[in-house]
Formats: structure tokens, C-alpha cells, sequence
């Protein structure tokens, strides 16, 4: 899931910083950077026993048309990324976070997917095999989590009961009984009540940093 790298339209909280345009630059290449470890899972994935992976951009921040041009793009003159021959694209749609999670889940689901794994546009420390570590550890439990430094998560996946009905992803981004407090660091937290209340096992992984605000720079500076 990626915001349009437009100044203004994306990473508000790195353009206090860094302004606007800069923030747009370093959210076009952190796409860049995302898409170029999924595209390396595919291949690796291609050469196994079973089927490979197959990679969606789900894109926010700009029209239906713009939509298609970047699609057709596959990353274009913005990007220092390579062009991608096998790129689906879609629109994340409006509404909070959380329905627009559901969204992507829901229709990989209603395509027929098995397990879905979802992650940001702004990992700067992603790689290939993360991505890898999640499918795999969606072949023994239906949820998969990636723990970010700042309380929430950089990454969910779902597979089997948790992704067969809406019922348990309506859990895991509702809250049940408590809603999830978006944007707090209570977010992993509030998740994984909702998962042992809903009776999903789940499993972590290595936990990342997200590159949100300007002190966030401060590694790759």
C-alpha cells in the first residue's frame, strides 16, 4: 500500500521536516525500494514448487486515470526503481486505515487468494526474505504480524480461517470489544487482543522502523 509521491500528498509528518518535495522524493524512492523486494520475492518464488506470489500495488493520493498512467508507468521517470512486467494496480479507495486494510483483504479474497500478506511504502530496511519469512510462517498460522518500533506494525498477513471470512479481519482492525487506537503505539497491542479473542494464533516477526518523521532520517542521513 503506497501514497502518490506528489508534494503534499503524502509523508505530512516527514515534510515538517524535510518539506514537501523532499518528502515526496524520499516516498517515491521508499516505493521504489518496497517494490523491488517484492518483485525479488517473485522470482525467487517462481523457481520453487509452488506458485509464486503475485504482486498488487495498491496506490492513494491520486485519480482513476492517474491510477492507470502509473500503472502503465510501472514505476516510470519518479521512480529509480526497475519497471515491473507483471504489476497489478488498484486504488486503496477512501475511508479510515483500517477499512481500507479490509478493502485489499476482501478482494484478494473474493480472487481467490490462499494467504495475503500486506505491508507499507515505507521500509527503508525491507527486504526480499522478510516478506518470504511472512508466507512462510502464514503455512502454519493464520496471522502474521510485523512489530514496528513505534507500537504498531509494519506488516499483517493472513491465511486460512483469517482470511476465509470477514469476520476475524473485521476483529483485527475493529478491536471487538476495544477499538483500535490508530496512529497510537497501542496499535500491535490492541491487535493481538483482538486476535487471542477472536481464537487466531498468530505469529511475529523482526521488528522494523518505519520512516515517518524527520527524526526518522536520522540512520540513513
Amino acid at each position: 500500500m503506497a501514497r502518490w509521491p506528489a508534494p503534499g500528498r503524502c509523508k505530512t509528518r516527514l515534510a515538517v521536516g524535510t518539506g514537501r518535495r523532499r518528502a515526496a522524493a524520499i516516498q517515491a524512492r521508499l516505493t521504489a525500494h518496497c517494490l523491488a523486494a517484492a518483485q525479488q520475492l517473485v522470482t525467487l518464488a517462481a523457481a520453487g514448487p509452488t506458485p509464486a506470489p503475485e504482486l498488487v500495488l495498491a496506490v492513494d493520493g491520486l485519480g482513476r486515470r492517474a491510477a492507470q498512467r502509473w500503472s502503465h508507468l510501472c514505476v516510470g521517470p519518479r521512480f529509480a526503481g526497475p519497471r515491473f512486467a507483471e504489476l497489478r494496480m488498484r486504488r486503496q479507495g477512501r475511508g479510515s486505515l483500517a477499512l481500507r486494510l479490509r478493502r485489499q483483504l476482501g478482494q484478494a479474497r473474493r480472487e481467490g487468494a490462499r494467504a495475503v500478506v500486506v505491508v507499507g511504502s515505507d521500509l527503508p530496511t525491507l527486504e526480499a526474505r522478510d516478506l518470504l519469512a511472512a508466507f512462510e510462517a502464514l503455512e502454519r498460522v493464520p496471522l502474521v504480524l510485523g512489530p514496528a518500533r513505534d507500537g504498531g506494525y509494519w506488516l499483517i498477513g493472513l491465511a486460512g480461517a483469517a482470511l476465509a471470512s470477514s469476520g476475524p479481519a473485521v476483529r483485527l482492525f475493529c478491536g471487538g470489544d476495544r477499538a483500535i487506537s490508530w496512529g497510537s503505539d497501542r496499535v500491535l497491542a490492541q491487535t493481538l487482543a483482538a486476535a487471542a479473542a477472536a481464537h487466531l494464533p498468530w505469529q511475529l516477526l523482526a521488528e522494523q522502523g518505519d520512516l515517518d518523521r524527520p527524526e526518522d532520517l536520522r540512520p540513513w542521513r
